[in-house]
């Protein structure tokens, strides 16, 4: 069964994106830093660069630059340049990147779970090697 409820077809020889259709969407909004930087641009607005780099503390200026650049090419947000001395650049989410947002919250809702998945890491931690099945090599 699938995620959907549907009975899922066979997958034998079939491309990825094929045999599970959501792959390409997590591909794209779940990229390392695609998150954070959307979510940013959602909750203050339109920002520059070196503002999106201080709220994204934890991300380099390169990484910051190769992302937004994939981020508007996959249409998700927008970047506008000013031709001003010295030249202003803003990135702000787009009506594409906004229509992720029922996304967004279905996920910060099942984040009360995550106790849960914490529990049951434990258990299984505390379990060893040797009750799961893993032996030495």
């Amino acid at each position: 069964m699938s995620v959907t409820g549907k009975t899922a077809p066979a997958t034998a020889g079939v491309a990825p994106e094929e045999a599970c259709p959501i792959a390409p969407v997590v591909d794209i909004v779940f990229s390392r830093w695609t998150t954070p930087i959307l979510w940013t641009l959602s909750e203050y607005g339109r920002q520059r660069f070196v503002e999106l780099e201080r709220r994204i503390t934890t991300i380099t200026p390169k990484v910051l630059t190769q992302r937004l650049r994939q981020l508007e090419r996959d249409g998700l947000l927008t970047r506008a340049y000013h031709p001003e001395v010295p030249p202003r650049v803003e990135y702000e989410i787009s009506d594409l990147g906004r229509s992720l947002a029922p996304l967004f919250a279905a996920l910060a809702d099942w984040s009360v779970n995550l106790g849960k998945v914490k529990q049951a890491r434990l258990a299984y931690d505390a379990q060893g090697p040797a009750r799961r099945g893993v032996t030495a090599g």
